[in-house]
């Protein structure tokens, strides 16, 4: 057995990131930003007022002075005169300040009677004009690489960037195997039970950026397992669900190696998860996870979300941890690092009764991985311990 840092080595090692391809702005959220991206204008473009109210000059603000309006700046459009002394522009929020003016007058403290306007006692003292440039400039760039959320799109489209350089999706093929599966829908006999770790890897995968091809369970023999990574080796990675361990119906391995795989390693010292294994087949990546439900999932988060993040070019990095206190008394743990199930709450986190493998409805009520390492000893409640949110 190996640890999980140096399993999760080998991963990175199998990991090249995927081509760079142009996608329209409208479909670039979520993608993964694989080259800088520079403004192609200033934001805003011209001195811009930031309130309604009157274009004036500051020095003309003096309580009880009467000024006239000599005209209109709307949002759109722009009032081509200069303002001059004891002259305003009625102006609106976003439209361009007009010449001579260096201050806008808020229309709350103003009073207007046809064609002139009186500055009232208290005005608001603030300038309320944004600068040309003063939120980006013409070459300011959003750097790579990141994972564009809504924030960068709307930044990317003020600074007319209609195509964005993305790394391509990486295609990810999940086969899940045993004679025991049926698909949700298909009546099982009484020895079969419904398969769920395809359809949780395949949300796994498209939600960390990638896309899914979810194939034909392969059944307990050479030829529909064959088949199967046959089919699969057309990704650009390959997960199998099941039949990794050493049983007489665990054929993964074997089948794989028969096909071309370079086993990298077999086995971590971690619970769940111990039977995972990976490598390379036929230069296509092989990540070959266990069959049982949680530990498929739990080793899909730590090992196939950072791998692939690093295939989205995003850096070859395991999921960051974050910090918190323990809501109870924890006994020591033994030589495999554990990611126990757990319950994040105002007071910490509390890991949940029931550690059982098999248990998916424990997994579903959790919202965290309380992760031990291996031979932690015991813990007790208001310790610090480090988790993975979910």
């Amino acid at each position: 057995m190996i640890s999980v840092s140096e399993a999760l080595d080998h991963i990175f090692s199998l990991a090249n990131p995927t081509e760079i391809e142009q996608v329209r702005l409208e479909e670039a959220a979520g993608r993964v930003l694989a080259k800088d991206v520079a403004a192609t204008r200033n934001q805003p473009p011209f001195d811009a007022s930031a309130m309604d109210g009157y274009a004036v000059r500051a020095v003309d603000l003096k309580v009880g002075n009467s000024l006239t309006i000599i005209g209109e700046s709307p949002a759109g459009g722009r009032f081509a005169g200069v303002v001059g002394p004891m002259q305003a522009v009625r102006i609106f929020t976003g439209a361009p300040v007009p010449s001579g003016a260096d201050c806008i007058l808020i229309q709350e403290d103003a009073t207007r009677e046809g064609d002139r306007i009186t500055v009232g006692e208290n005005r608001d003292s603030a300038v309320y004009i944004r600068a040309a440039g003063s939120d980006f400039k013409v070459g300011d760039i959003l750097p790579a690489p990141r994972r564009l959320g809504a924030a960068d799109i709307a930044l990317l489209a003020a600074m007319n960037c209609p195509t964005i350089p993305v790394h391509r999706k990486p295609l990810v093929a999940l086969v899940a195997t045993g004679d025991e599966l049926v698909l949700p829908g298909e009546i099982p006999t009484e020895n079969q039970i419904i398969s769920s770790n395809n359809y949780a890897l395949k949300a796994m995968v498209e939600a960390q950026g990638a896309a899914a091809m979810m194939l034909p369970i392969a059944r307990d023999t050479v030829e529909s397992l064959t088949a199967v990574l046959r089919t699969a080796q057309s990704a650009d990675l390959v997960v199998t669900l099941g039949g990794a361990s050493v049983g007489d119906y665990d054929l993964v391995q074997n089948v794989a190696q028969e096909m071309g795989l370079e086993l990298g390693f077999y086995k971590v010292a971690m619970r769940p998860g111990k039977p995972l294994m990976a490598g390379k087949m036929n230069d296509t990546p092989m990540i070959g996870l266990p069959g049982n439900p949680v530990s498929a999932i739990v080793c899909g988060h730590v090992f196939l979300r950072p791998m692939l993040d690093a295939m989205l070019g995003l850096g070859a990095h395991p999921l960051k941890t974050s910090e918190t206190v323990l809501t109870c008394d924890i006994s020591k743990n033994g030589p495999r690092a554990h990611y126990m199930r757990a319950t994040l709450t105002d007071r910490g986190i509390c890991p949940a009764e029931r550690q059982d493998s098999s248990l998916l409805s424990v997994l579903g009520k959790a919202d965290a991985l309380l992760v031990r390492p291996e031979n932690d000893p015991p813990r007790r409640a208001g310790q610090a311990v480090e988790y993975l949110k979910l």
